[in-house]
């Protein structure tokens, strides 16, 4: 079982490191996002398999503050960024209106 939390855990270092690729170079602050919150949930699972594989409950704790972490980076991005309202939707139906109002 130890093996195989440890090669588990080796492998999501990999996944980890593809995502970096992303975010170095993704298209869109999107997609920069998603690869960051690849890096906050599987930087969680790497610690509880580490924790499971090694024997440190310790490891728990720094996951779950990790995985907190990786919440509030979320919201200071939606925050910072917003997220793109599609079509159809009351914002836009209010900001048409707005519009129409200022003409």
């Amino acid at each position: 079982m130890t093996l195989f939390c440890l090669a588990a855990a080796l492998f999501l270092l990999g996944t980890i490191l593809l995502g970096l690729l992303r975010v170095l170079w993704g298209p869109g602050s999107g997609d920069r996002m998603l690869a960051a919150q690849l890096f906050g949930t599987t930087g969680v699972t790497i610690l509880l398999l580490l924790s499971a594989g090694l024997g440190e409950p310790a490891l728990v704790d720094v996951a779950l503050v990790f995985a907190l972490l990786a919440v509030v980076a979320a919201v200071a991005f939606v925050r910072q960024h917003g997220l793109p309202e599609p079509e159809g939707t009351p914002i836009h139906q209010q900001s048409r209106r707005e519009d129409r109002d200022d003409r």
